[in-house]
């Protein structure tokens, strides 16, 4: 008989997973506690607007390129990619400077020339480094499974990894290259997709540069939802079961091995394993009994947590030119803002922010001649606040936007808007503190040190998603299904899978 797995959570993640293990021969049924499969990369629309809800970067082409090869697909017969130019752009506050980015070399070392001079040339070096660092991640650090300090800490990892600067931190590393305060924050701006702060990220991360920089911005057309609705179709065609709106109230454990899931509605699900897409806190603290939790309330409180968000949704009656796909307003003051969000956790006052505009490049997220913007500001995880707090904030990033994006009379042409913030991360997708992306990149919670996508304590458990290695970032949780993959099959080989 087929050996059945439960998926817990219609992430990336978990749809990975239930994609490769169908693939493999396995029975699979997947639950997801929201009507909706997709976890944060979720959707809705409103007034003719579509707005993706989380997630708004298409990086690391050749990871998404990778997982629809490994599953007998063609990324091309279910996504139309369109590489952005420019990439980014980036508004400087208080300054009036505006920058696109291109990723385009060339271009990129012009742009850095003006900034400082001698800085092309150091772009250049610091690219060449940063490839090499990837692709030596990719090959020996990214796909493989940790369980002991001697895994990472090898003979391999001693030699390559002074390549990898492992152990200096972001900023440190930055600075070695760059003295422009200018170009710094454009080389650090990126942990911001991993949660991380520069200067508390190992230097290994600077490996985002060449993800950035030499392999593009890309965008799916119709709105990154096209990645979950693909694959979805995948594993349907694989013949895996979906059950939504079914939250899971715990997970049954007999003799310390998993034999199933109880809903919340009392239904049983047999299983001869669980994968928990759900996040890892919630499933050890509320998903476990005590003496089956490997990671106790202890571990969690002293854990560094990535950033949440204060998001809006908004949708304009009009369209704003100085507007680009993808934009950024960096406060002036960067160590601050880091610290309001990781050291001294309040609602910033000189805020950084993204803007994501879509309908720059893609009309079916917005009525003819108006405009889809996402607004994300990055907030401390497991602040406290009332509708009065949110309100006055919201009005406050509108005015900063007004002003440093020139968007005149930007209040007045808003047909649409909703607030997104940590209250709502923790309800929909039982987020500890509200957490918008789960646990930060500092060096003490990477690789061996992040949690480990096997229970201790309950034998055919596994996880997989952000929470887990390799971390965070939709390509990342493809591969973190890929390592659940591996672990369930007891495959040790470090480098991608050539084959299932």
């Amino acid at each position: 008989m087929k050996q059945k797995a439960v998926i817990i959570g219609g992430g990336i993640g978990g749809l990975a997973t239930a994609i490769l293990l169908a693939k493999k021969g396995f029975e699979v049924e997947l639950v997801e506690k929201n009507e909706k499969i997709g976890g944060r990369a979720n959707v809705f629309e409103a007034q003719g607007f579509k707005f993706d809800m989380g997630p708004s970067w298409y990086l690391m082409p050749d990871v998404f390129e990778h997982f629809f090869n490994l599953v007998g697909e063609k990324i091309e017969d279910h996504l139309e990619l369109q590489q952005l130019t420019p990439s980014y752009r980036i508004f400087f506050k208080d300054e009036g400077k505006v920058l696109d980015l291109q990723s385009n070399v060339a271009e990129d070392k012009k742009l850095f020339e003006s900034l400082e001079p001698g800085s092309g040339a150091k772009l250049e070096e610091y690219l060449a480094l940063s490839k090499i660092q990837y692709e030596i991640a990719v090959k020996d650090f990214m796909y493989k499974n940790y369980d002991s300090i001697f895994d990472f800490f090898n003979k391999r990892v001693m030699t390559e990894g002074r390549k990898l600067s492992v152990l200096s931190k972001m900023n440190k590393y930055v600075e070695r290259f760059f003295k422009s305060e200018i170009i710094q924050k454009i080389m650090q701006y990126q942990l911001v997709f991993l949660g991380s702060s520069p200067y508390n990220t190992p230097a290994l991360y600077n490996i985002m540069s060449h993800i950035d920089f030499n392999m593009g911005v890309f965008y799916p057309k119709g709105g990154i939802y096209k990645i979950i609705e693909a694959l979805v179709t995948i594993a349907k065609k694989n013949g895996v079961v979906f059950r939504t709106s079914s939250p899971v109230g715990k997970i049954i454990i007999e003799n310390k091995k998993t034999t199933g899931v109880e809903l919340e509605s009392g239904e049983v699900i047999a299983a001869d394993l669980v994968i928990s897409n759900a996040d890892i806190e919630h499933t050890e603290m509320k998903l476990l009994p005590k003496e089956s939790q490997t990671l106790k309330e202890r571990y969690w409180k002293k854990r560094t947590m990535a950033p949440s968000a204060f998001i809006m949704y908004i949708g304009m009656k009009d369209k704003v030119p100085s507007l680009t796909h993808h934009n950024l307003i960096f406060c002036k003051d960067w160590k601050k803002n880091f610290a309001e969000i990781f050291d001294n956790p309040q609602w910033p006052d000189d805020p950084s922010l993204y803007v994501c505009c879509p309908s720059k490049t893609d009309p079916t997220v917005a009525p003819e001649g108006k405009e889809n913007l996402f607004v994300l500001v990055p907030v401390a995880s497991g602040l406290e606040y009332d509708d009065a707090t949110l309100d006055a904030y919201k009005d406050k990033i509108l005015s900063i936007m007004e002003k440093e994006m020139n968007i005149p009379n930007f209040k007045n042409r808003i047909e649409y808007i909703r607030t997104y913030s940590l209250k709502d991360f923790a309800k929909d997708y039982n987020a500890y503190k509200g957490s918008a992306l789960g646990l930060a990149h500092t060096i003490m919670q990477t690789a061996f040190f992040r949690p480990n996508n096997r229970s201790k304590k309950v034998s055919n458990l596994y996880y997989v998603g952000a929470g887990t290695n390799p971390g965070i970032g939709m390509p990342i949780c493809l591969i973190s299904a890929e390592l659940a993959y591996k672990r369930i099959m007891n495959i040790t080989d470090p480098e991608p899978l050539k084959k299932l």
